[in-house]
């Protein structure tokens, strides 16, 4: 039998995460650029400086239906126009609010990028947020809050954002607005947030893709440069505090054969230095089927799919400061969650006791930099990545220096990152379940004060 010869790997070459170029338009539009050849599906990011925290009192929500409405028809087409258009160009295009601002997508085909960008220009130039497409944003977003509340994880992380977060804090309430607020919203309010919010002197746009024979600053001027506003003083940014006091809050759901998991608490951003070790040290802990609470809690237990831990960034400043939820979580069967947790407690306190060892941090830095030419193969992903850098006040070279820094991070270093990201007394314990089945299981491992709220 002969068999087709077996593939043999090509040359190792190195790589480094892209960096732009910059430069700033007539309008004070921000531009950053990064030609990637062979990728002929053009991404185009824009970041407009329209913060949760932006919104007016008893609105919120009104930025995330200004996101949606900005591809809701224009001063020169329709809705139905609008969405046509954007499919002859084989375009999409999405937008979404979060707490650093107002985020707008769009990918294209590089052949059809001058007429995409210029529908872009066109929806933040002159959105129509026309009454009838308001109404119609607002009744979907109102639909879709049950569902939010009835899936346990999405009612997880509102229950922690709001004991984490002072109630005056904008991030102790639901991104996307509660059905109160929600329902308050008109086409007045977006547009009025829109105005206030929304220009090219405060925004970024980052384009990645294959630029070759595109005359990018004639496209450019041509398109975004024709979007006009007025300039405006950068905004302040509210201090982020944070009661991370050991305790745990089970949102009771009767008859819940599983138990949705979210453990957290606040700690530093990117701009700290701890940040490359504490992104290995996380995981090491959580970050694949092979950390340590998942070889504990899915493989020898039996308790869960899966548990994971992570960091994510909330909001950061120009000046450096900022914060970032560190987190674990998973769900596990309803009998088991008091076991489950306490094992989960043990292997906190066993990281802290002997700490990470070396075959953890080789797998986890081989996993985390290796895999990073993977990660970033497409355009989307390089554009998405810059949005966040300008996002968060971040140099533009700092991907490709994190990935060098998390290369020469140590085991003791990321050792001690995740033991200080995650204490064992200063962690607050969200449960969605049946309470009737977990309260005194939970409260007998003493990991804190137990609270039951309705589901």
């Amino acid at each position: 039998m002969q068999f087709h010869p077996q593939p043999t790997a090509g040359e190792a070459r190195p790589w480094a995460f892209p960096a732009p170029g910059r430069g700033t338009l007539d309008n004070g539009l921000t531009v950053l650029r990064c030609h990637r050849p062979g990728q002929q599906v053009v991404a185009v990011e824009i970041s407009l400086d329209a913060p949760l925290d932006a919104e007016p009192d008893g609105l919120d929500g009104v930025a995330t239906i200004m996101a949606r409405a900005l591809s809701e028809g224009t001063d020169k087409h329709t809705a139905e126009e609008f969405a046509a258009e954007l499919e002859r160009c084989g375009a999409t295009l999405d937008s979404h609010a979060d707490h650093p601002g107002v985020r707008a997508s769009l990918e294209v085909p590089v052949s059809r990028l001058p007429k995409a960008l210029g529908l872009l220009a066109e929806a933040l130039r002159a959105p129509a947020f026309a009454d009838n497409e308001i109404e119609r944003l607002v009744r979907n977003r109102l639909d879709e809050i049950p569902h939010e509340t009835a899936n346990p994880s999405r009612r997880a992380a509102k229950q922690l954002s709001k004991e984490l977060f002072p109630a005056t804090l904008r991030m102790s309430r639901p991104r996307q607005g509660t059905e109160e607020t929600v329902a308050r919203i008109d086409s007045a309010a977006v547009r009025a947030f829109y105005e206030a919010h929304v220009r090219p002197a405060t925004a970024t746009a980052v384009i990645v893709g294959d630029l070759t024979g595109v005359d990018v600053d004639a496209v450019l001027a041509d398109t975004l440069g024709t979007w006009t506003g007025n300039s405006a003083s950068p905004r302040p940014v509210p201090a982020i505090t944070a009661d991370d006091t050991g305790r745990v809050v089970i949102v009771d759901r009767p008859g819940a054969v599983q138990t949705q998991l979210l453990i957290g608490r606040i700690g530093p951003d990117r701009h700290d230095r701890v940040w490359p070790a504490q992104v290995l040290g996380a995981y090491c802990l959580g970050g694949t089927l092979t950390s340590r609470l998942d070889r504990v809690l899915r493989e020898e237990k039996g308790y869960t799919y899966g548990v994971r831990a992570f960091g994510q960034v909330l909001r950061s400043a120009p000046d450096g400061s900022g914060a970032a939820m560190l987190a674990i979580s998973g769900s596990v069967d309803t009998p088991n969650t008091g076991p489950a947790l306490d094992d989960l407690w043990k292997v906190l306190r066993t990281l802290a006791a002997e700490g990470l060892t070396d075959a953890e941090r080789d797998v986890a830095v081989q996993n985390l930099v290796g895999v990073a030419p993977l990660k970033y193969e497409t355009a989307a992903s390089v554009a998405g990545t810059l949005a966040d850098q300008v996002e968060q006040f971040l140099p533009d070279d700092y991907q490709a220096q994190l990935y060098v820094r998390l290369a020469e991070t140590g085991t003791v270093e990321a050792t001690a990152a995740a033991v200080s990201a995650f204490p064992v007394d200063r962690l607050v314990t969200v449960l969605v379940g049946d309470a009737s089945k977990i309260e005194e299981p939970v409260r007998a491992l003493g990991i804190g004060e137990v609270t039951v709220v309705t589901g």
